[in-house]
């Protein structure tokens, strides 16, 4: 017997600028792009709503504009909430037996990282068991940038998005002396990343800390998080650096989730 699918009820006090900023997100869902002329007659605005409407979407991240055709576009808001959603639902899980395999390699503290604007969520950890260790900061937030994870994650998105993501000078701000902050200094780091294929934090968010960050991606090869392996810097010479980053770069081929899935033993 078939059932037929129930539409949810609408609501009673209905706010009519939210809803029509909702049917303007869903619009996206049918066409890559909308004018303002093609969201006037969507929701049977005029257009000085309609493009209030628009640049409030704009300013928390939920629509772009392009500056050519100054055609409207689903912004990277949407796509971090959507990526949030599915990935916390099984990434730790998929990344945990990774992470524990990194701890016993080095015995240091391995973490799991996701990006949240401008700041980077510790999701999972595993401690080192050395009586001098970093500490696990699960459920806590950091600056991205000023994390090897963080930056990492940043080295992902384009120049554009980034200086869009940190408009906002204070955004920048310094946790130690070595803290990066400024945008070029920032988009220098990034595009060191980038080439090389990992990430590096020398006493950037906590002095005595360093670590080494490599992202995770999904089976499309989106980035879904970062593994960092945090080190006391008395114990992280170049050689423990590249050491670190050597496995990390074989033991996450092309930071694939599935691929690392699959690291049976230590090299």
């Amino acid at each position: 017997m078939q059932t037929e699918s129930v539409e949810p009820k609408a609501p009673a006090y209905p706010i009519s600028s939210v809803d029509n900023a909702l049917r303007l997100l869903l619009l996206f869902r049918e066409q890559e792009t909308v004018r303002l002329t093609e969201a006037c007659e969507y929701l049977n605005v005029a257009h000085s709503t309609a493009h209030r409407l628009l640049a409030m979407l704009i300013h928390h991240g939920f629509v772009r504009q392009d500056p050519r055709s100054r055609a409207y576009r689903p912004g990277p808001m949407l796509v971090e909430i959507g990526l949030a959603v599915v990935q916390k639902m099984d990434i730790r899980s998929q990344v945990r037996p990774l992470l524990q395999r990194l701890n016993q390699r080095f015995d240091e503290t391995v973490h799991l990282v996701m990006l949240e604007g401008t700041q980077v969520r510790y999701l999972e950890a595993v401690e080192s068991n050395r009586a001098l260790r970093v500490a696990p900061r699960t459920g806590s937030l950091l600056p991205a940038h000023c994390t090897s994870a963080g930056k990492v994650l940043l080295a992902e998105l384009t120049d554009a998005q980034v200086r869009d993501l940190y408009a906002d000078p204070a955004a920048l701000s310094r946790q130690t002396d070595r803290s990066l902050s400024s945008i070029a200094q920032l988009i220098a780091a990034l595009e060191e990343i980038r080439a090389n294929g990992y990430g590096t934090n020398f006493e950037e968010s906590e002095e005595g800390v360093g670590s080494v960050a490599i992202a995770v991606r999904d089976s499309a090869g989106v980035a879904v998080g970062a593994i960092a392996v945090a080190v006391p810097t008395n114990r992280l010479t170049q050689a423990v650096r590249r050491e670190i980053v050597d496995t990390l770069l074989e033991w996450v081929p092309q930071g694939r989730l599935a691929e690392a899935g699959r690291v049976e033993t230590a090299p």
